[in-house]
């Protein structure tokens, strides 16, 4: 049975699916606080844990922190709520990305919210090749659906789309792995114990395409004892871009929602996916990803989906770590 108690119980239910969403280099750039009077759980920008020379906007931070929004979204109507969200309300606090009031009960279950928060704990993001199985139509149709739901949009590219982004991809690749800066902070992110519980573990970390056809994140950043043995991966990657119609800090929140859904729909059909976001990471690469035959547009990352193995998950910080009491 759902419960409507917002208690200690239900807030840790509640922070610990949103901090299994998906962040840039596992980045965690969250917190959260309770503000009782008002039932209201606030959603912060925690910039301890920024990545500044791939994210000098903060962009990919906003885009982070609205995938815990969601997540947080989809447990409050498990447990039986109607959440109200609110994106960047209060101008004086720009660090206050979102604030999800928790007052009203759900009047019905919203469809495939079980689902949906299931999948939450089954969602990880896979870094290894995929079997090539084309994804069906339908489950394409769907997840498109979960982007338009939160205002944003999901293309499908063609073959030679698909290449041309691949090609882009591949020249944000090049420029991280000697760019002196990104390749410095990427490596940081790299984890070779258990804590402190954020970043990417050394296992974790997925080999290169022994073609060179799909440009992977190299974490190690040209140092060959991390390295894994190449693989082989798909030869028709299936790719999806992510995109907004404006390229406002709201966009970008929004864009955060829209990934989280559409990767939670996708593990619910049992289908991986692999975030490149690469090109995003390079102003004049981010603009030359826009297809100019759809018109005006903001591409905000680049999905690859596809059949495989279910993956590990990354370690992620505990409740009690990213909770604020108020007044704090």
């Amino acid at each position: 049975m759902p419960t409507l108690a917002l208690d200690a119980s239900a807030l840790e239910k509640l922070v610990s699916a949103a901090v299994a969403a998906p962040s840039i280099h596992n980045s965690q750039p969250w917190r959260f606080r309770l503000q009782p009077d008002t039932s209201t759980v606030e959603v912060r920008a925690d910039r301890s844990r920024a990545v500044p020379a791939a994210d000098p906007q903060g962009r990919a931070l906003h885009i982070s922190v609205g995938a815990a929004v969601l997540n947080l979204r989809v447990a409050a109507r498990h447990l039986g709520w109607a959440p109200e969200v609110r994106l960047l309300p209060d101008p004086s606090e720009p660090d206050l990305f979102a604030a999800v009031r928790l007052d009203a009960p759900a009047g019905a279950p919203a469809p495939g919210t079980e689902q949906l928060y299931a999948a939450i704990w089954r969602r990880h993001s896979i870094r290894t090749p995929f079997t090539g199985e084309p994804v069906p139509p339908a489950v394409l149709d769907e997840l498109a659906t979960a982007a338009r739901s939160e205002d944003a949009l999901l293309h499908l590219p063609d073959h030679q789309e698909t290449a041309r982004l691949l090609h882009l991809t591949a020249e944000a690749e090049r420029r991280n792995t000697t760019d002196e800066a990104q390749r410095t902070e990427s490596r940081n992110w790299i984890r070779t114990g258990r804590t402190p519980p954020y970043g990417i573990p050394v296992d974790a970390l997925g080999p290169q395409d022994s073609s060179g056809h799909l440009p992977m994140r190299d974490f190690a950043a040209l140092h060959a004892a991390e390295h894994r043995a190449p693989a082989s991966f798909e030869a028709e990657p299936r790719l999806a871009v992510l995109a907004t119609g404006h390229d406002t800090p709201q966009d970008w929140l929004r864009a955060g929602l829209a990934l989280e859904h559409v990767l939670l729909a996708a593990t619910v059909h049992g289908v991986r996916a692999s975030l490149l976001h690469q090109a995003m990471e390079w102003p004049y690469l981010r603009w030359e990803a826009r297809d100019p035959h759809r018109g005006p547009g903001y591409v905000q990352i680049l999905i690859r989906l596809g059949y495989g193995p279910e993956g590990a998950p990354t370690p992620r910080l505990a409740p009690g770590d990213v909770l604020d009491r108020p007044g704090r």
